[in-house]
């Protein structure tokens, strides 16, 4: 009774919903997850964002070889990366014994070097509410805090700092690692596989926004911006330049091609899983309404991807689109289970 009467909502809420309110994660899934005691803190200066945690999760058999950045979404908090905190991904990866990099932090991000701190009409941050992680981008976009007292630099730090740190203090293979990440973290996977194909030899996106020039997409992601943590997208990068265009999967699919970089591409349908219909009603409604149109979005963005890859002749990706999934933990935790064989032959 419950399923049924969620699907008959979604339907009817769906077909009101002309677009999304942000690009959110949404919900938990069933396995267990949240602070995992194995993983342990991993400290690395950042020149110009200050010191960043990331939490590394060692694989099983010790090996220091096999190594895989998991990328968080639009509302990653300084606490934990959500694949810690809302899966049990990382363990998976390490029982196939590949080390796991969650950096921590980078909300609104994506994991890009910015143009300039985030700001609104030219008020220095900290100038309103110091408010953060209230949920409501009203509250925080005039506040101070990570990409507002300091510009971005997250790329720089993942291909530079983080990459050489992981190499001297804990061994790490600086080359030939995996990357992938949901929505905002996997259209960065395949930008940071693009241009450091010498460090990433496989990228994965899940739910990823990978054709940002689309009509309406950077106005999309002003919106998916400002209600999470209240992030202006001029900040990160100038309208229509190359900075935007850099960014832009579609754009830049021939480099993907160019370095035979093992892709891993997958969107969900935008209609519940089980698992999504196996919560209290409430929570379960919520869920549904806010997810399947942001899938919808992942979806359509994901299959112009497709296209333009099909269309250049790419040989080296592939795609999975399940009959279900929102955008939610739910849908990116089965996928990561899916593609794990696949990256597991393709790093180290």
């Amino acid at each position: 009774m419950r399923g049924s009467g969620i699907k008959r909502l979604i339907l009817g809420v769906t077909a009101t919903l002309l677009v999304p309110l942000g690009i959110t994660v949404l919900g938990s899934p069933s396995a267990s997850a949240a602070f995992n005691p194995a993983a342990f803190d991993f400290w690395v200066d950042s020149p110009v964002m200050g010191p960043i945690k990331t939490r590394i999760l060692r694989a099983a058999d010790g090996n220091t070889d096999r190594v895989v950045y998991a990328l968080d979404g639009m509302r990653a908090t300084e606490l934990l990366n959500g694949w810690e905190n809302d899966t049990n991904v990382a363990e998976v990866l390490a029982g196939w014994n590949i080390n796991v990099v969650m950096p921590v932090g980078g909300e609104s991000s994506f994991y890009a070097d910015w143009n300039s701190p985030s700001s609104f009409f030219g008020v220095p941050a900290g100038a309103g509410s110091s408010a953060a992680n209230t949920g409501s981008g009203a509250t925080e976009a005039m506040g101070a805090g990570p990409g507002k007292s300091y510009r971005y630099d997250w790329e720089t730090f993942l291909t530079n700092q983080l990459r050489w740190a992981l190499r001297d203090r804990l061994g790490f293979n600086p080359n030939r690692n995996g990357v992938f990440g949901l929505s905002m973290g996997g259209s960065a996977a395949l930008t940071l596989a693009a241009y450091h194909p010498d460090q990433f030899s496989y990228a994965g996106s899940y739910s990823g926004y990978l054709n940002i020039s689309a009509p309406s997409m950077r106005e999309l992601i002003r919106a998916a911006m400002i209600d999470a943590g209240g992030y202006n997208v001029d900040s990160m990068a100038p309208p229509w330049g190359d900075q935007w265009l850099r960014m832009d999967p579609f754009v830049f699919a021939p480099t993907l091609i160019a370095n035979n970089t093992r892709l891993w591409i997958a969107a969900g349908s935008g209609t519940p899983m089980q698992q999504d219909l196996d919560i209290p009603f409430g929570a379960a409604a919520d869920r549904l309404v806010r997810g399947s149109p942001l899938e919808a979005l992942a979806l359509a963005n994901t299959r112009a991807f497709q296209v333009r890859m099909d269309t250049l002749g790419a040989r080296n990706v592939v795609y999975s689109f399940p009959p279900t999934g929102l955008h939610a933990w739910t849908n990116w935790q089965e996928e990561a289970y899916r593609m794990i064989p696949d990256m597991s032959a393709n790093i180290g």
